[in-house]
């Protein structure tokens, strides 16, 4: 039975939204880092460990682990986008550029992975997300380039489709090195020495 507080509303079912909100918070939370420490096969019972949830609570918010890793990637491509839009109004066009690409590159090495597991877990789905997630980051990319360019510190040629292909070629030669994020850093810096116009 629903007992009522004082000023007649019904307390009953709040502290378990509150509840259901927080292990939702934490499973995503523990997931990104669980995934990026052990890719793809990162043991769900784990996260749940990590997260302080049972098994149970962790499948109840994501029956499967397509699931799980899509709400990562989302979250992810969102704080992406986000940082992009920010970068905008930033007083160094070329700089703000370099630092979303520098970002770019970590999340595609870090969630390689996931990406291609995504991809070939949606072919043929109608609510297939690969797609909104590419608009998303080749839209706040091309503003970003096109801002840089108009300033004259990035070179006219450079195109924005070429770029974030070599943005994903980076992260792709980097990922089985011994000290991936270092040769990482390396490549960006000889694409982003590219990137500047010649005196």
């Amino acid at each position: 039975m629903i007992t009522l507080a004082g000023n007649g509303s019904p307390r009953a079912g709040r502290p378990r939204r509150a509840d259901a909100r927080r292990n939702h918070e934490q499973l995503v939370e523990q997931a990104r880092i669980a995934f990026a420490e052990s890719g793809v096969d990162a043991s769900l019972d784990e996260i749940a460990r990590r997260a302080g949830v049972a098994s149970g609570t962790l499948y109840r918010h994501f029956p499967t682990r397509l699931d799980l890793i899509e709400k990562v990637l989302a979250e992810r491509i969102a704080e992406l986008v986000d940082l992009g839009n920010r970068l905008l109004t930033a007083e160094d066009e070329f700089d703000a550029l370099h630092t979303w690409l520098r970002a770019a590159v970590t999340h595609a090495l870090t969630y390689r992975g996931l990406a291609a597991f995504v991809m070939n877990s949606a072919l043929d789905r109608a609510d297939d997300p690969v797609p909104t997630w590419h608009a998303e980051m080749f839209a706040v990319a091309a503003a970003l380039l096109a801002r840089a360019r108009r300033s004259g510190t990035l070179v006219a040629g450079a195109d924005d489709t070429d770029v974030l292909r070599m943005v994903n070629a980076i992260a792709w030669a980097a990922q089985d090195t011994p000290d991936s994020s270092a040769q990482a850093d390396r490549l960006l810096a000889l694409l982003v020495h590219g990137l500047r116009p010649r005196a």
